[in-house]
């Protein structure tokens, strides 16, 4: 049960005798008494009168999915099963993040009929944003009193990862079909593979004459091996791509108002996008001390569906990554050359330890590219030096600079590559490298 502010401010009334008959007398505290008495007369009345909210079913129609920062709908259906009108409120609880607008809906169901009651949502995190109960709150004809109750209506959301990233693709895809045009014609060497035959041109390597075809070829008058015939190639295709996340304490952190995994998921979705477009196969795996998330064996549009799935529910873990796992997690998701691309962050020479003691191990067999974001407020910081505060602020962000470019060139003397950027330069840096490493025939 519960009271209006109206039955407040008709208990407030009660005040008038005694003001009216001059203070505390008999008859003041008699009027006050029965003023009290007719106030709660009326709430029972008021009360017995409403319609009981336990009466009333709910039933909820919800999407399955959600990008992070987009609009979903939310209907529920409320239906009055009891004999009398409920007039009263029906308070939707959502939790704060599924931002939910609006969550108190005044209603006025005679009995036997349904209201539908929209919502919109605008979550602003990642992962399943739940809701469960709702309350409904049915008011006496009097609007006094209320009956109220809270009814079991369970419901789930999911909130895939934004993928803004995806802006950047057409210009990646673009050269990606140019890469391809030009590469079956100039490149040759490791890491192509053989695309058709053409007549030999001036400029053409003399290492790509494919002789045989050549002696096989006929001019038109009749003779043998007039037109020499050279190889084109192409980069290879159905290479293996290995996307391994960092899902340990370093990634809770935030740069630019974004924690460092989800720039870690849009690279890792922009480079997936391409890569099988490219007739790649991508894998995924978030690690820290366990497998958070895993993306295996998925081609076309199932990759990336079954990417943002898996990675809506994942959250940093508090705990320190453990990077000797990390050999043994890319063996398990396959045995042969591929590209390794290690999302995680490299800006302390301490915490890279781990990092930089396992890569011995994998640019013996793979293509090792590791991708750290950057904060665009160091770099910003090293430039503002009007007072004293500033100076020191610069200083230490010259240093933390220098302790990123330490870690760099280590992972580069170890037989790896680096790529660095801001949220926002971060992926598409990441795309232009795995189509450069195409381009040179690495891949």
């Amino acid at each position: 049960m519960t009271v209006s502010g109206r039955f407040v401010a008709l208990l407030a009334l009660g005040v008038l005798p005694v003001v009216l008959l001059g203070g505390a007398t008999g008859m003041a505290y008699a009027a006050l008494g029965g003023w009290l008495l007719l106030c709660v007369i009326l709430g029972l009345l008021d009360l017995l009168l409403a319609a009981s909210p336990r009466t009333v079913a709910v039933e909820r129609t919800l999407p399955g999915r959600v990008r992070l920062g987009a609009e979903a709908v939310s209907e529920l259906y409320v239906t009055n099963t009891g004999r009398r009108t409920l007039r009263g409120t029906v308070r939707d609880a959502w939790e704060p993040s599924a931002a939910a607008e609006p969550t108190r809906t005044k209603v006025d169901i005679p009995s036997g009929e349904r209201r539908r009651i929209v919502a919109s949502l605008r979550p602003w995190r990642r992962g399943e944003r739940r809701v469960r109960n709702v309350t409904v709150r049915s008011w006496g004809p009097l609007h006094l009193w209320a009956r109220q109750a809270t009814l079991d209506a369970p419901g789930r959301i999911r909130v895939l990862p934004p993928f803004t990233a995806r802006k950047h693709l057409p210009s990646r895809l673009a050269r990606l079909r140019e890469l391809e045009g030009s590469t079956s014609v100039l490149l040759r060497g490791q890491g192509t593979e053989f695309d058709s035959l053409r007549e030999y041109v001036r400029g053409d390597d003399v290492r790509s004459i494919d002789w045989r075809a050549t002696a096989r070829r006929h001019d038109p008058n009749g003779g043998h091996g007039a037109r020499v015939m050279v190889r084109t190639w192409r980069p290879e295709r159905d290479r293996r791509v290995i996307v391994v996340i960092d899902s340990g304490r370093t990634s809770a952190a935030r740069v630019a108002d974004e924690p460092r995994i989800d720039t870690a998921f849009e690279s890792a979705l922009l480079l997936a996008a391409l890569a099988t477009r490219a007739g790649d196969r991508v894998d995924m795996v978030a690690y820290d001390r366990m497998v958070r998330g895993r993306v295996q064996g998925a081609t076309g549009p199932e990759l990336l569906s079954r990417m943002v799935d898996a990675m809506a529910g994942i959250e940093p873990a508090l705990i320190e990554m453990d990077w000797s796992a990390i050999p043994a997690q890319v063996s398990a998701l396959t045995s042969q050359r591929s590209l390794v691309v290690l999302l995680t962050s490299i800006e302390s020479p301490g915490g890279s330890r781990g990092l930089l003691s396992v890569l011995p191990q994998l640019t013996a067999k793979h293509l090792v590219v590791v991708a750290s974001v950057t904060d665009p407020d160091t770099l910003a910081a090293t430039s503002e030096r009007h007072d004293r505060t500033e100076v020191y602020r610069a200083a230490a962000a010259e240093r933390s600079l220098l302790d990123l470019s330490r870690v760099a060139a280590a992972v580069k003397r170890l037989g790896g590559d680096v790529v660095t950027g801001s949220p926002a330069d971060l992926p598409p840096a990441l795309a232009d490298r795995y189509l450069a490493l195409k381009a040179a025939g690495r891949l």
